[in-house]
């Protein structure tokens, strides 16, 4: 379970993407064009420290691309690398934003995703002490694989860079590693057949096929 707050952000997670998203290797679009969301999908940190929020977003008129996310309220040691950059969160606090791949909050619930069907957190608002849900903006299909699914370490732990590799083929994939599995995120989603490894597939409102999100590979 995700629980959200009703907040300003200064700046907006898209905003803060606009820099930041064309010196991907995977980016696609107008570099410097207004970033717009396309779709979302949370997963739920068992220690309830970090926020970890997938956007499919798109630059001006590109491609769809996938950009996962953790929100922190301290910097992670080690992931200078993945750094996104700060946001004041009117609730919160200041929050440091990151490329989900290389934060080892992140590798673990994936792999439940991907290998286990473990879908996407409900998220709900705290609206006069009462909970209100929030209808999903699009669908999660995982796998279940049977294999056994991998911990990772705690979400106050450290994260190396030699632990995540990029190529800029294959939908600008980001393979990241927890335990003894390879999982690749797909950068640039589109309809795709899904491995018979495991793998990660979502919809949403004007995109009736859905696209492969992530694998095992």
């Amino acid at each position: 379970m995700a629980l959200l707050h009703r907040a300003e952000l200064r700046p907006s997670k898209l905003e803060l993407l606009v820099p930041w998203l064309p010196g991907r290797s995977w980016f696609a679009g107008e570099a410097g064009a207004e970033v717009t969301r396309v779709a979302a999908y949370r997963f739920d940190d068992p220690a309830g420290e970090v926020g970890v929020e997938t956007l499919l977003v798109r630059a001006g008129d590109g491609p769809v691309l996938q950009v996962p996310l953790t929100y922190r309220g301290a910097p992670l040691a080690g992931a200078d690398d993945f750094f996104v950059g700060l946001v004041e969160h009117s609730v919160l606090g200041r929050r440091w934003v990151y490329d989900a791949c290389g934060d080892p909050v992140y590798p673990p619930l994936l792999a439940a995703a991907v290998l286990a069907d473990a879908g996407q957190a409900e998220e709900y608002f705290e609206v006069d002490g009462k909970r209100e849900m929030r209808p999903a903006s699009m669908t999660l299909t995982g796998s279940r694989t049977g294999r056994p699914v991998p911990t990772g370490p705690a979400s106050t732990g450290s994260v190396s860079a030699g632990s995540v590799s990029t190529g800029s083929g294959d939908g600008g994939v980001t393979v990241v590693r927890v335990g003894d599995v390879e999982l690749a995120v797909v950068r640039r989603p589109v309809p795709a057949e899904v491995p018979g490894s495991g793998g990660l597939t979502g919809s949403w409102p004007g995109q009736d096929e859905p696209v492969l999100l992530a694998y095992a590979r």
